[in-house]
């Protein structure tokens, strides 16, 4: 194929606008496989899988050689950022460096080659390791008991408030509010409204936590409980947390912790100890699987003892003394995901939490919150924080100033250190604080890591300073450049032909 001004479609054109999709690659008749005559006649697909079993439509497949085929994933896969290349400064999301060991021990041919299905006499050594596992998080969490089996954290949301209506429910009561703090992580109104329950948000106060004025006037007998994120995603602990759960325990109401932040209390104070009911744990967040790109995840739902009854079934439990098998429980409310979940995510996160050990995970959450602490001080002329004060293992600046002395804001501030090879922080979240700049270093990041990253961001304030409107264009080094925003979400073309359509002014 030829392109317009006589140039051929290749591969070699990598990084460039003229990259070819691997549609444009397409030649009718090619593939990327060549199997020897076996003098099988051939059959119709439609002799082989019954009619109402195949697509009426025809699906569009590119036709190409394996040698294009995959040259083609492999130039996208270079062109992608990753944890295994730099730093991942967003907030709310722990993206961390991931130890290979627990790849390794995931990779165990006892754990990755079984099937789901074995059943449990064949698979002791599984089923001992899920116990376990659980044991650790109960203990991590101060809990009575955990169901390994959602799939993420949003999996651990629906999960937890599923578990809370079926409490009230077993209690002859129908509450139908859940309350949710304006600070808190930001799917828990999708899972609040997924489970059945009416969202009643609660502001904060001047020192961005939850306002007690403000939550005693919503409580009432209808309120099923509270979703909280401790740390919120400000960054701050919830100081006040022990008389916030007195006041939702007074009125019959459940505490929920959002796991999103556990990163920052590991070994240092547990969820159940402050008075909560349900807890979920981002495993690949906070114990080892890289996080992000859809999954797979793993959001166990660790509760107090009163939840026990109602936990999704079967569970694996321990029989006898080294003997280890399957259990639901009386109330359960059924099955949320495999029985497994998410095994593998599951078995990285057991070599974590056994690598680390009690005190390494201690180190793990003081470390975080010291690099937060750090880069907050450092960068406090540049973009003050929100709140000007101690936060836990993120923190949230604000680029306001910056915006009013330059027009540049935070997006421009995000982009333009695309340029420079970091990856952008949170913007724009938590929705309380203008033009907000999110940054959560972790613990796997050198001093000298989150100086450059700072160093670039103070760059980027004095670039400002002179050349404001070169800012507004970047990134400029990245394989796609800045887009048109307002455009792409009103003209939308999810095609592969989308730059044809454009080209040609569609």
């Amino acid at each position: 194929m030829i392109k317009a001004g006589g140039k051929a479609l290749s591969a070699p054109l990598m990084g460039t606008d003229e990259e070819p999709t691997i549609f444009e690659l397409s030649k009718s008749g090619r593939s990327s496989y060549s199997l020897r005559n076996t003098h099988v006649p051939p059959r119709e697909l439609s002799e082989i899988i019954p009619r109402d079993y195949l697509r009426s439509n025809h699906v569009q497949v590119a036709e190409v050689s394996e040698r294009d085929l995959v040259a083609h994933f492999t130039r996208l896969s270079h062109r992608q950022y990753s944890v295994d290349l730099g730093a991942y400064p967003l907030g709310s999301c722990t993206m961390k460096y991931n130890p290979k060991i627990c790849d390794e021990v995931a990779s165990m041919s006892g754990l990755a080659n079984v099937h789901p299905g074995t059943p449990s006499k064949y698979i002791q050594g599984w089923l001992e390791l899920l116990v376990d596992l659980e044991r650790s998080l109960i203990e991590i969490t101060g809990m009575a008991g955990a169901t390994l089996q959602p799939a993420a954290g949003a999996a651990g949301e629906l999960t937890g408030l599923l578990l809370m209506r079926a409490y009230h429910s077993a209690n002859g009561e129908n509450r139908t509010k859940i309350i949710i703090p304006d600070t808190a992580h930001g799917t828990n109104p999708a899972s609040v409204t997924l489970g059945g329950y009416e969202v009643v948000t609660v502001g904060s106060n001047e020192r961005g936590l939850v306002d007690k004025v403000a939550l005693a006037k919503v409580l009432d007998s209808q309120v099923a409980g509270i979703m909280l994120t401790n740390p919120n995603t400000l960054g701050l602990f919830e100081e006040e947390i022990v008389e916030i759960a007195q006041m939702i325990h007074g009125v019959g109401g459940l505490l929920y912790y959002d796991g999103a932040n556990l990163n920052a209390i590991l070994g240092i104070v547990r969820p159940g100890d402050m008075g909560f009911d349900v807890v979920h744990l981002n495993l690949h967040k906070t114990f080892a699987t890289p996080h992000g790109g859809g999954g797979p995840g793993a959001g166990p739902v660790a509760v107090s003892k009163r939840l026990l009854p109602f936990l999704p079934g079967p569970r694996p439990i321990e029989i006898s003394p080294g003997n280890f098998g399957w259990q639901t429980p009386e109330k359960s409310i059924g099955r949320i995901h495999s029985w497994h979940g998410n095994a593998l995510v599951l078995a990285r996160a057991y070599a974590y939490i056994a690598f680390h050990g009690s005190d390494g995970l201690k180190k793990v959450s003081e470390r975080a919150v010291l690099n937060a602490n750090w880069m907050r001080e450092r960068l406090k002329d540049s973009y003050p924080a929100a709140y000007n004060r101690p936060n836990m293992h993120e923190v949230v600046l604000t680029a306001s100033k910056l915006a009013k002395s330059t027009g540049i804001r935070a997006i421009d501030v995000a982009k333009a250190l695309l340029s420079m090879g970091f990856h952008a922080p949170t913007i724009y979240f938590p929705l309380i604080v203008d033009e907000a700049l999110m940054i959560e270093p972790t613990e796997t990041e050198s001093l000298e890591t989150l100086m450059a990253l700072c160093e670039a961001l103070e760059e980027i304030v004095e670039r400002a300073k002179i050349d404001p409107e070169g800012l507004h264009i970047e990134p400029q080094s990245t394989p796609v450049s800045r887009v048109d925003e307002a455009r792409a979400a009103r003209k939308l073309i999810p095609t592969f032909d989308a730059r044809d359509r454009v080209l040609q002014g569609g």
